[in-house]
């Protein structure tokens, strides 16, 4: 198991009560994986239902009922055989059985289970939920299975988490930040390039023609 930093420690845990929230929702949905990053964290999702941003607003509510439980992240260690057993009890055979072959022979196998939510993983986590103390889901996107394009597009939630309410502020003030000084931005806010919308529309259907004046 590698060890884990105190904020990725945060931001696996969050992975986690996402997924819950996702669950308690939406319960025909398929899990696959959901690690921290350097930056945050994400989960993939196998669900017929569009993650659309007001969509992405109830799953952040849902996930602050869960983190207001106080739900204690428990290490469960098993055989393979029991994991397999586990997998197809909770409903997540899909992908879940596909990561539990990639676990070589002979390495433990753990599950990590806060309240109803069970999910095969190597850990590590907080001890309780209600350490998750600043957290924000900031967009989805698609994502191959595996990262391979002959398989399904699943739908990406990457949120992150910080130790506190400062710092994510902190962070998210910094993305907003660097959307400004996007170069297309700037561009069109100093009269560099325009988009013509009706152009656009004349030569190639919705999208829209970038005509450039340096």
């Amino acid at each position: 198991m590698k060890e884990m930093s105190p904020v990725e420690e945060i931001r696996h845990s969050a992975a986690h009560v996402l997924a819950a929230a996702v669950l308690r929702l939406y319960p025909d949905t398929q899990l696959d994986i959901g690690p921290p990053t350097d930056s945050g964290f994400y989960y993939d999702f196998d669900s017929e239902v569009p993650f659309t941003p007001e969509i992405l607003l109830e799953i952040e509510d849902e996930m602050k009922k869960v983190i207001k439980e106080n739900q204690r992240f428990e290490r469960l260690e098993v055989s393979r055989e029991e994991a397999v057993s586990m997998i197809k009890e909770i409903g997540q055979s899909t992908y879940k059985l596909g990561r539990l072959d990639d676990i070589p022979a002979g390495e433990t196998i753990s599950f990590y289970r806060n309240g109803e939510f069970h999910d095969l993983c190597a850990g590590s986590h907080v001890s309780y939920t209600k350490k998750i103390k600043a957290f924000k889901l900031l967009q989805v996107a698609g994502s191959y299975h595996r990262g391979n394009s002959d398989n399904k597009q699943l739908q990406r939630i990457y949120g992150t988490a910080f130790p506190s309410k400062d710092e994510l502020a902190e962070h998210l003030t910094r993305i907003e930040e660097a959307k400004k000084r996007d170069h297309r931005n700037i561009g069109r806010d100093m009269g560099l390039f325009h988009i013509d919308d009706m152009r656009g529309k004349r030569s190639i259907g919705t999208q829209a023609v970038v005509n450039c004046h340096t």
